[in-house]
């Protein structure tokens, strides 16, 4: 089996103090010290063994590095990297090892969908501690900051003007390149390099391939739209409006309390007594209104069960959602949009003790 780096936290160094005693004992390393002692990692082990090559950081302290960091809000590898090196819980952590932002950045883009998956463990050891017992769930969602500018987003009909440019003055460029050439053949001969481009010439290119790019994923998402509505793929027109953003493509223009950001919406389903996370999703669905039954089904999925209850702010409420928790048997209390209710939803005000939807005006 592949060696690892050696990884000892309990470790003392020669030293007059020892990490843990410096650190409090109310401090959340050393929870997340013991879960990953108790976290299946075997996937990750599989993917390490090598017969050559630099020992591997140890997979505990890799993920131990990412579960930490998020319950500490850090998340960029080179603040980790940081991190590691300056901060005494860190420190502890990782016995000492000291991974760039580089290894950091890889390791979490290799192993996504394992440590995607290390929530449904966690919260089986949350189940079997008797911590999750879904009395009463509480949902709610917030806008995520996307690592993308909305002002690197362009519309539809934007980008085929913006190609048609782009192409014109790509065209000149190369015409301007074959009479440079020309002229220097036949000034140094025909062993210079005459068929390079100007340098400038690379990043229109570059611009021309993120525009077209974008353009081929607006088209692609209405034939899928189409394709669900029962329409014909073929004849889906984009909307000139429909926005794309070149840096991160799949964050979405989303109204936040600071205004219209590139964002994702985040979504956690809490229980209300031991306040374990039950269920979570990252989404580009912009209102909260779309993720309540999605959320549902996966609490479902993930614990066995539906809650007895469930509450939600104003965002979540709609006729299709108190339907969905109604036939789920969930009682639920969700605030109403308005002071007047529609017939409906006054209709799910005074539900049976064991399912419906209160609302709140």
């Amino acid at each position: 089996m592949r060696p690892y780096h050696p990884y000892t936290p309990d470790q003392a160094f020669l030293l007059p103090v020892v990490l843990t005693d410096v650190i409090s004992s109310s401090d959340p390393v050393h929870m997340v010290r013991r879960v990953v002692e108790e976290l299946d990692l075997g996937a990750i082990h599989r993917a390490l063994r090598a017969e050559r090559g630099r020992p591997p950081f140890h997979p505990r302290a890799m993920v131990g590095l990412m579960l930490y960091g998020a319950c500490r809000g850090i998340y960029a590898s080179r603040r980790l990297q940081w991190a590691c090196c300056h901060d005494v819980s860190f420190m502890y952590l990782m016995a000492g090892a000291k991974p760039d932002f580089h290894t950091i950045s890889t390791f979490r883009k290799r192993f996504q969908a394992q440590l995607e998956g290390l929530f449904e463990q966690v919260l089986a050891m949350c189940q079997r501690a008797g911590l999750v017992r879904l009395g009463h769930v509480s949902l709610d969602g917030t806008k995520v900051r996307a690592n993308a500018s909305k002002h690197k987003a362009m519309s539809y009909g934007r980008m085929r003007t913006k190609e048609q440019a782009l192409e014109a003055e790509i065209k000149r460029w190369f015409e301007e390149a074959e009479r440079q050439d020309a002229e220097e053949d036949a000034e140094y001969g025909p062993d210079d390099d005459g068929f390079s481009l100007p340098e400038e010439l690379a990043e229109p290119e570059k611009r021309l391939e993120k525009i077209r790019a974008a353009k081929a994923r607006l088209e692609q998402e209405a034939r899928e739209k189409a394709e669900r509505e029962g329409r014909d793929p073929a004849k889906a027109v984009v909307s000139e409006k429909a926005q794309s953003n070149f840096t991160d493509p799949d964050s979405r223009i989303m109204h936040t309390p600071d205004g219209f950001q590139q964002c994702y919406n985040a979504q956690i389903a809490v229980d209300a007594e031991s306040q374990v996370i039950v269920a979570r999703e990252v989404s580009q669905a912009p209102p909260d209104v779309q993720r309540l039954r999605p959320m549902l089904q996966q609490i479902i999925e993930l614990n066995g069960k539906a809650p007895e209850q469930l509450s939600a702010d104003a965002g979540y409420a709609s006729e299709a959602n108190f339907a969905a928790l109604d036939e789920a048997g969930v009682y639920s209390v969700v605030a109403g949009r308005r002071p007047g209710a529609s017939a409906v939803e006054q209709s799910l005000a005074a539900p049976e003790p064991h399912a419906g939807a209160l609302i709140h005006c």
